[in-house]
Order: structure tokens, then sequence, then C-alpha cells
């Protein structure tokens, strides 16, 4: 025992550092490159060889608080990808099975008919969604069934059908402008991010994964059975509440600053499942940064791919991921 301890200490420190390295190099990338091109004048300037104080406010004031939020989704989807598909030993599973995107977007919609401003204004009424969402599926999951992974799944996809529904009505009910930013936030967009909205996001999320992170051995242990678990002096009620919480509380957070964002927490935990192995010690930090990082490279093609403009990165998420996910279904035999 003493003996694995310092070697899975060096595996987490030297998958950390890999992942944390890509996490970086994605990020200068976002930084240099966007919709009105200017890669090699970035590096001129950065290098400090020419002064440009349109890039220079370029940099800091719109593409620096956009790469960082794409990192902050993106860790959080992933990670939360990881959590559900623990809770729920379920390969499929990702941050919007148990409807709290849906509760979240709900709340967005409202807060957009309100006229209320995209921050704080729309992401504090699509925080608040998605936290009565998650209560109504508690509520729905009592005590003793809550430890089920299906009645956790089938109390998510009911909830999540109504808040489709609700979603459906409010965008047929509305005919004016706000239907395109009704629209746009449904797809996922980061252009609007701001560095205060970055730093109280990230002042939420961080204890959110240090806790997760800290149960990671004890995912590890609710993957082999409730009665290994138990015998290991886990509680599962505790651990499976607390996960559940903690994580729909990180998720609604980042998905209330920015839309619907899909298949990140589907496919980069089970890419890097696949690669690593199963033990959650390691693939928690892997998929902070490497869900960080591919969040970033999906921003960065919704901004350099069109010849006008940007297109949500939401659309980038799901083109990659889809047939990306039906690979990895078809390679890993599920």
């Amino acid at each position: 025992m003493n003996d694995r301890a310092p070697s899975l200490m060096r595996r987490v420190l030297a998958v950390s550092m890999l992942t944390a390295l890509i996490l970086a190099v994605s990020i200068v990338l976002g930084i240099s490159l966007g919709s009105t091109g200017a890669g090699a004048d970035f590096w001129s300037w950065a290098l400090g060889k020419s002064k440009d104080p349109v890039l220079e406010a370029i940099v800091w004031n719109i593409r620096l608080p956009r790469v960082m939020m794409a990192a902050l989704v993106g860790a959080v989807l992933s990670l939360g990808g990881l959590v559900f598909q623990a809770l729920l030993r379920n390969p499929l599973a990702e941050p919007y099975i148990l409807g709290i995107s849906g509760g979240s977007a709900v709340g967005a919609i409202i807060g957009i008919l309100m006229g209320l401003s995209r921050f704080p204004g729309v992401s504090i009424t699509a925080f608040a969604g998605s936290m009565a969402t998650l209560a109504l599926i508690l509520m729905l999951a009592s005590e003793r069934s809550i430890l089920k992974k299906d009645s956790l799944l089938l109390s998510g996809v009911m909830v999540n059908a109504f808040c489709t529904a609700v979603i459906m009505f409010l965008v047929s009910m509305t005919q004016d402008s706000r239907l395109h930013n009704i629209i746009y936030w449904l797809m996922g967009d980061l252009a609007s991010a701001d560095i205060s909205q970055v730093r109280i996001i990230g002042l939420i999320v961080l204890p959110c994964v240090a806790l997760i992170f800290g149960l990671s051995h004890a995912m590890n242990l609710l993957l082999m059975g409730k009665e290994m678990a138990r015998t290991m002096g886990v509680n599962i009620a505790v651990v499976t509440l607390t996960l559940l919480t903690v994580t729909s509380l990180m998720v609604s957070v980042t998905v209330s600053a920015c839309g619907l964002l899909g298949f990140v927490g589907l496919v980069i935990p089970h890419l890097l499942r696949l690669i690593l192995g199963p033990d959650h010690r390691v693939l928690a930090p892997a998929c902070i940064f490497g869900g960080g990082a591919y969040m970033v490279l999906c921003d960065v093609l919704a901004r350099v791919l069109p010849q006008q403009g940007e297109m949500p990165a939401g659309v980038i998420t799901a083109m990659i991921g889809a047939p990306l996910f039906v690979f990895l279904l078809k390679r890993s035999g599920s």
C-alpha cells in the first residue's frame, strides 16, 4: 500500500502536468486567433516588436475573458460528466442527464423575456431555474430511492422533458427581436464573457472542484458496488447527495453564464477513461485541464471558421462531439 501511494501520486502529477500544458497551449492559441484574424500581428505585439492599441484592447478586453470562460466551462462540464457517469454507472451520462440544463434554459429565457441584462440578470434567473430543477429532482427521488441510478435517471429524464416543453412554448410565444437572443443562448455562446464574470464563476467553481477531487476515491469505491463501498467505510447517501448537489451547482453556474454546450461532458470523460483507465483520482485533474483545452479549441474554431462574424461555440461542440462519441462508443465495445 505504501509503495502504491507514491506511484499514484507520480501518475496524478504527470497526467496533471501534461494536460495542463495542453490547456496552456490552447489558451495561447485562443488569445492569438479570432474572427479578425491578426495571428501574426498578435505575436509581433506579444514579443514587443510593435505596439497596436486596438489589438491590445481586443486581447485584454475580449479574447482573454472569453478564453478563460471557455476553459472554465470546459473544465466544469467535463468534471461534471465524470461525476454523473460514476454516480449513475453509465458511460452515456453527462451534466444534462438530470435536467439541470433544461431548468437553467427555462430560467434564462424568462430573464431574456423580462428584458434583463445578460449578466448578472439572465445569469441569475438561469441559475435559479437550474437550482429549482435540482430541488424538484431531489423531491421526486426519496432518500432511499436516490441511491438507485434508475430512479435518478428517470426523474431527470422526466423533468428534462417537461423543461423542453416549457422552452418550446416560450420560444413559440416570442415574436420580436428577443427570439434571436433566446436561440443564440440555447446554442451556447461565449461572446459576452467579461473578466468580472469569470472571477465570480471561478470563485464559486474552485471549492466545488476541490471537494469533488477529495471524493474521487469514494467514486472509485462506488463503481465497485454499494456493498463494497459500505465495507470500505463510504456513507453512500451522503457522498451521493454531496456529489450530486455540488456538481449541479457548478454546472448550473457555468451554464447560466454561457448557455447550453452539449457533448463536452459526454465525450471528454469517456475519451480520457479509455486512455488513462478508471481511477477517478487520475481522471479528475485530467478532465479539468483536458476539458478546458477542448472547449477553448472549440471556441477558436467557432471564431475562425466563418468567413464573416462567428458562430456559437455550442454548434462546434455538437458537430465534433456527436460523431466522436459514436466512434468512442464503438471502439470501447459499449
